[in-house]
């Protein structure tokens, strides 16, 4: 086997080994500790089904800043129907998450049918919907949900706590629709040359909607997951958690100059990403270090592929 192709199919998952490697030594074996990797899979849960839609997103070479915000709202408005509207948690869940997938087609309706650029549009979006989250709670935690809630973020079939089980579902949802069907097909072409792409049939403008919607869709389920997890809606829930979306897709290989990229390389990142942040945390490294690094990992994931993009068109 050639060693040199291999570890260039793999580094991803090399980068993962060695960080678990040295994370378990630093923490005098905490970190591999089967109460420590069920925390790990409850964190990354909420990055995994959350990255399934900003795949996409960047697959077409588009941004979506508005996913931390969507979370937030999510929260908020679920918490809020169960605790002060007395909705039936199924019923809160289902409108929480179609509101969030309408907050992803406005993002598309600005961005494909007014023209507006995705980063200003996805930006307009987030600060809209932080802002509505915070005058619907007030400013306020909202808590006080049903035993029942505690099924998405914190109950457990066995050892694998469910929040993991719904990631590894949206995952397997979001590698089917890339490669198993034509709308994946469609996001790579749109991703590759739009013009192209355009004048071969797709009409771009309708994936674009599409692809935001399901940015919004996965977005609203992460907020559900993340708010069983605490158990308390908060008006910053999902505050910069577009930024650790973002990492986690671009170092699992996914182009910001879109068409190129997999759901496999994006769990990777994933898993990284959570990894450093649990790993930082065992090492008692301060919040604003961790920012540091992670802007780090964001940059050198970016100037990479810029770097291999250049490379591609020498």
């Amino acid at each position: 086997m050639n060693i040199r192709k291999f570890v260039k199919n793999n580094a991803i998952w090399l980068v993962f080994v060695a960080m678990v490697i040295i994370f378990t030594i630093a923490s005098k074996g905490v970190f591999l500790r089967p109460t420590n990797l069920v925390a790990v899979g409850r964190q990354v849960a909420v990055y995994g089904i959350a990255a399934v839609g900003m795949t996409f997103v960047i697959l077409i070479a588009g941004i979506d800043l508005s996913t931390g915000s969507i979370i937030t709202l999510v929260n908020i408005i679920c918490a809020y129907f169960m605790v002060n509207a007395g909705m039936n948690m199924w019923v809160a869940v289902s409108l929480s998450v179609a509101i969030a997938t309408l907050v992803g087609l406005l993002n598309g309706f600005m961005v494909s049918k007014i023209g507006i650029p995705a980063l200003i549009a996805t930006f307009a979006s987030q600060t809209i919907f932080e802002g509505a989250a915070y005058l619907i709670s007030g400013g306020i935690p909202i808590s006080g949900f049903t035993k029942d809630f505690d099924l998405f973020g914190k109950s457990a079939i066995g050892i694998v706590p469910v929040s993991v089980i719904i990631m590894i579902i949206c995952l397997a949802v979001g590698s089917f629709i890339l490669n198993k069907s034509y709308f994946g097909r469609y996001f790579y072409a749109i991703g590759g040359n739009e013009d192209a792409a355009e004048l071969s049939g797709i009409r771009v403008n309708r994936v674009k909607y599409l692809i935001y919607s399901l940015s919004g869709f996965f977005a609203g389920i992460a907020g559900i997951v993340m708010l069983s997890r605490t158990g308390s809606a908060q008006g910053t829930a999902g505050k910069g958690y577009e930024f650790d979306v973002i990492t986690c897709v671009v170092l699992g290989g996914v182009s910001v100059n879109g068409g190129v990229g997999r759901i496999s390389g994006v769990i990777a990142g994933v898993l990284i990403i959570g990894s450093l942040t649990n790993g930082m945390i065992l090492m008692d490294v301060s919040t604003y270090m961790q920012m540091v690094v992670k802007g780090i990992v964001l940059a050198i994931a970016v100037g990479v592929d810029c770097i291999s993009k250049k490379r591609q068109a020498a």
